[in-house]
This record gives C-alpha cells, structure tokens and sequence, in this order.
C-alpha cells in the first residue's frame, strides 16, 4: 500500500465532523485528534518549524529549502482537516475496490445502498482502477483528507530525497473549513509563504481559481397566532409568510436548476410555527455584480412583505461570507500556469473549471495569500456516496512534488 493510501485509511477513521452553529474555533473538540496525529507523522519524518496552535487547532511545518534555493518563492500546501456535517463522520469503514469493473458497486448489502453506474455514470472513468468507498452508512472524509494525505506523502517524498530540487515548502492545516470559518484564525504572517495552493478540489486535473461570491442569510416572520377556529382576518401564519417568501425568489435561481457560471439563493433549512418561523438561506453568484442584485432582490421581497403585513413582520439577517478569489489570482497568474504545466508534465489533462462554492483559498487570497485550488482525486462528497481513485492520490502527490520544484526555479513573474 502506498504512503498516501496508507494515510488516508488512518485520517478517515478520526470522526473530525466539524458543527455549524458554534461559536467557538474549532466547532468540535474532536478535530485536535487528527492535528496531533498530524504534528506527530510531521516531527517523525523530519519536518521543521512545527507549530500546533492549542488554541484553534491549525497545524503549520516547514519542508526547507534546497541548499542554494533559499531565496526562491516560499510555497505553500493547505488542506483542511473537518468532514462536514451533511452527513455523519463517525465510524467511517472504507473499503478498496480493487481493478474496478465499471458496474453497479453495492456499498452496503443489508441497507441496500448501491452506487449505480446510471446515477454516477463518471465511474466509468475509473474502470481497471481502485476505488475507495464507504459502507454507505457514513461519509467518506476524502473532503479534505484526501488533501491532507497528499501532501504528507509529498513532504515524507521530499524530505527522504534531498536530490529533488525546491524552495521552502510550508504546510498548513486548517479546521472549520466545512462550516466557513478555516481561514478565521489562520496566521498569514506566521505562515510565511509568498504563495499558497488548497488541496481540496475534486477529479484528477481540476484547477480552480474562480469561486462564488457568498453570502448567508437568516430570515425570520412574526406572525401572529389564534385559534384556527376563529382566525378569520386575525391569524399571521409566519411560515405561510415564508413561503410566499421563497414563491418571490426566481424560480429557476435554485441550485437544482444550475451550473458553471449560473448563481443561485438555496433555502437551506425551514423551521418554526405560527407565531415565528425562521428560514436560512446561502446566495451565490461568481459575477460580483449579479451578486449584488441578488441581495438587493433579496432584502427588497422583504420589504415588500413588510408593506403588505406589518412593519417587522419579516426581518433579514444578511452576511456576506467570502468573495471569489479571480480578482486576486489574475494579479498572479504563475499559479494556474505553473499547475497546468506541472499536470501536462505528468500526464494529466488540466480542467480548469470555476468553484461551485469556496476554499479556504478564497478567503486567504484576499487575506494576502493567492490560493488557487487543486484536486485530490475524489468525488461525490459529503455523502455516503463519496469515493475516491488510489491511481489519482498517487499522480496528485507526483503533480505537488512538480510544483514545488517549478517554484524552486527563480522565476521572473512571482
């Protein structure tokens, strides 16, 4: 079993689920169980400049420098170590595939869970490959440790062949990623690196440096309740109110109608009564001016029912919550171009594609670290239908090593 392989078998196992809604960094507790094992691995394989942070659970080390690369561009690796909540983390059970057939793969006899080629047809990809796979009762983890593996079997590679030629690497793991606050407590300046890539993308090949601008709202209705006998011109039915709420959102703005560029609003959760009712939403568009008129639509339907009701009937909670990285990885473009060669070097056909979401790279880049996104190789995540390619875990650990030693060239343009 290869070093990468090896290690995510042991990173899945560690429940990290990370919990939205809290307050405190890191949300759960439990993450400080993979950090330790991290710092571990870090210290036995010879890495410097290993920092746990005891307060917020980020872990950083150093790869150092080539002799006579010590002035090249500090890179650095970023992955994250939470598993998200969608779907519980705890009592992960992987199994290898072994030379893929390209049929139907039943994950879990008993409960009849089956990834069927019919709904999952980029299977295909991989026939004659090795699958991981979960028992279908859990997640599998490989968002984001996958990552993680990946670049631990790039830094035990490098550190035990000094004859690879590269700058100063620096590593960093972060918490939160899952619930939007990885980036909150990450020290730039301690980090130290002039340019960063997150591990955390998707099939073998995807680059990414465009993200959604983001942002999270909270919607609450005051209603007013009375006996449904005698509620004729008195009842305020709150979640009647947002209903017609999410009825005066474009229709087809939802993310099951929508792709690439598309953005969308996505009622996210919808709880409550008569008297109050309370709905949550995330708004997303990469192009920051239609990002702006969907929160302006946004606030305005609020207005409207306010009008129509009662003012403070509906009250919106609205946060911005990342930008898209574009605006800061077009002003460092040796990035993508760097990546995209290093994958043609190795064989690997480079997707550029635009995030349907965020990264912790999002938010470092505007934090003054350009951080694009790379793959790790898996897919399906924050489900039970998660899965994950051996052979791609393998050449993405090739593809970091390439990299690093691209950024131990001097390089007019960085």
């Amino acid at each position: 079993m290869s070093t990468v392989v090896d290690n995510f078998l042991k990173y899945v196992r560690l429940d990290t689920q990370s919990e939205d809604g809290r307050a405190s960094t890191p949300s759960t507790a439990k993450q400080f169980d993979l950090a330790k094992l991290l710092v571990e691995q870090l210290e036995e394989m010879g890495a410097e400049e290993i920092t746990l942070d005891k307060e917020y659970c980020y872990v950083y080390a150093s790869i150092p420098a080539s002799r006579g690369l010590e002035s090249a561009p500090v890179l650095g690796f970023i992955a994250h170590m939470d598993t998200s909540p969608a779907v519980t983390g705890a009592g992960v059970k992987p199994r290898i595939v072994e030379t893929y057939d390209g049929g139907d793969i039943v994950l879990n006899g008993e409960k009849n869970v089956v990834m069927r080629t019919n709904d999952f047809p980029e299977l295909s990809y991989y026939i004659g490959k090795s699958l991981i796979v979960t028992d279908g009762t859990t997640l599998l983890g490989a968002d984001d440790k996958a990552g993680i593996a990946e670049i631990m079997a790039m830094a035990q590679y490098l550190l035990t062949h000094p004859e690879i030629a590269h700058g100063k690497l620096r590593i960093g793991f972060t918490p939160d990623e899952e619930v939007g606050a990885g980036a909150d407590y990450f020290d730039v300046d301690l980090f130290g690196a002039d340019y960063a890539y997150t591990v955390d993308g998707g099939r073998l090949g995807e680059l990414e440096y465009e993200n959604f601008n983001a942002a999270g709202a909270k919607v609450t209705a005051y209603g007013r309740s009375v006996h449904p006998g005698d509620a004729k011109n008195k009842m305020i039915n709150a979640l009647l109110i947002l209903q017609e709420f999410q009825a005066m959102l474009p229709a087809f703005q939802n993310p099951m109608y929508t792709e690439k560029y598309e953005g969308f609003y996505h009622l996210d959760s919808l709880t409550g009564n008569v008297e109050e009712a309370v709905s949550e939403y995330i708004i997303r568009d990469h192009d920051k001016e239609k990002f702006e008129q969907k929160k302006e639509n946004f606030l305005r339907i609020g207005c409207f029912l306010n009008e129509k009701y009662r003012e403070g009937t509906v009250v919106i909670d609205l946060k911005d919550s990342y930008y898209n990285m574009k605006e800061i990885i077009e002003k460092n473009m040796h990035l993508v171009d760097n990546a995209k060669a290093a994958m043609e070097e190795i064989g690997v056909t480079p997707i550029v594609i635009p995030i349907r979401g965020g990264t912790d790279g999002a938010r470092l880049s505007f934090m003054g670290l350009p951080c694009p996104n790379i793959c790790t190789g898996g897919h399906n995540f924050h489900g039970k239908y998660e899965y994950i390619c051996v052979e791609s875990m393998e050449k993405i650990v090739e593809l970091l090593i390439r990299i690093s030693q691209k950024y131990g060239l001097a390089q007019e343009d960085c």
